[in-house]
């Protein structure tokens, strides 16, 4: 008996040893990949999909399209043939400049597989991108964009036409974008800085920052976080369930500015006009511009002009300080 039980953990370390010796070369076993070149002429409309794994899609040449695809299996899941048999039958169209990537009617063949796209196409393209679950990337091309992404943070980059952006859980990064901006996130936060338009931008919990370049109105939501603007020109309409709100710009249409707890900043150029309309639960008013006031002054509610009035300015929060500067 003693005999056996000394002799037991020398085997017991064999076999675990011979397992890890093997697990990378299984893991090798389930991977896979494809490479496409792809001739077009003029504009590309480039439609991508893919049910998990992420998608890249940048600009190169102005007369083709690359497609890259690297396939993954689950570790305990999944089959090398599902990844043979798309290896040798790509998901890929063309007609003409319309080209699909990752379009599988058979399901079957995507359980428990993970395909990722990095496309190379010419500046003049426009995407619509989709994942249910993955990253997101574009740059340097004209759009307009449509990025959607069940659970993934999506980023565009130097986008020359119209974006829109919507994920179930994840951050949005915005950068450079000229024409009107729609993103939206179910929890996560959205930055967009550079953005040549107006914005509409919305998140379940995050916080919000705006960089706005020219005119455009403005509308941003979220359930928790701070949100904060910066050159604004025209409109703007913002609220939080609780958080700070800091807003900069030119009131040229009316502003609404409203937390239900947290203070708000608004930052006018000294020769703004406008009309204000200040009120907080608990907390006080102050203003660095000149005012003249309308019916009573209280610390906790304000109306007044503001350079002879113009566009209403409304300040709302139930717990905090406003100021004006």
């Amino acid at each position: 008996m003693r005999a056996r039980l000394r002799v037991f953990p020398a085997l017991l370390i064999l076999v675990l040893t011979a397992s890890v010796a093997a697990f990378p070369a299984m893991a090798a076993d389930n991977q896979g990949h494809f490479d496409r070149t792809l001739t077009v002429t003029g504009p590309v409309d480039l439609d991508v999909q893919t049910g998990a794994g992420d998608i890249t899609v940048r600009s190169g040449d102005s007369t083709h399209v690359e497609i890259h695809a690297k396939i993954r299996a689950g570790l305990w899941s999944g089959s090398d043939q599902q990844i043979h048999e798309i290896e040798n039958n790509p998901p890929i169209e063309q007609k003409g400049n319309t080209i699909r990537v990752g379009h599988i009617e058979n399901q079957d063949l995507l359980r428990h597989i993970s395909i990722s796209y990095e496309v190379i196409v010419p500046a003049d393209t426009k995407l619509h991108a989709e994942s249910g679950s993955g990253e997101q990337k574009a740059e340097g091309i004209s759009g307009p964009v449509d990025a959607v992404s069940g659970s993934g943070g999506i980023r565009l980059k130097t986008i020359g036409g119209e974006a829109s952006v919507r994920t179930g859980s994840g951050e949005i990064e915005l950068d450079t974008i000229h024409g009107t901006t729609h993103a939206s996130t179910g929890s996560g936060t959205i930055q967009a800085i550079g953005i040549a338009g107006g914005l509409n931008a919305s998140s379940g919990s995050g916080k919000v920052k705006l960089e706005q370049v020219s005119g455009g109105d403005v509308e941003i939501s979220t359930g928790s976080g701070s949100v904060e603007i910066k050159g604004v020109k025209g409109a703007a309409k913002v609220s939080t369930g609780s958080g700070s709100i800091t807003a900069q710009g030119d009131p040229t249409g009316n502003w609404r500015l409203r937390t239900a707890s947290g203070n708000v900043t608004a930052d006018f150029p000294p020769q703004a006009a406008f009309e204000v309309v200040a009120h907080t639960s608990s907390g006080n008013i102050r203003s660095a511009h000149e005012i003249s006031v309308q019916g009573t002054i209280t610390s906790h509610e304000l109306r007044g002009k503001v350079g002879g009035g113009g566009s209403l300015v409304e300040l709302t929060t139930s717990s905090g300080n406003i100021e004006i500067r």
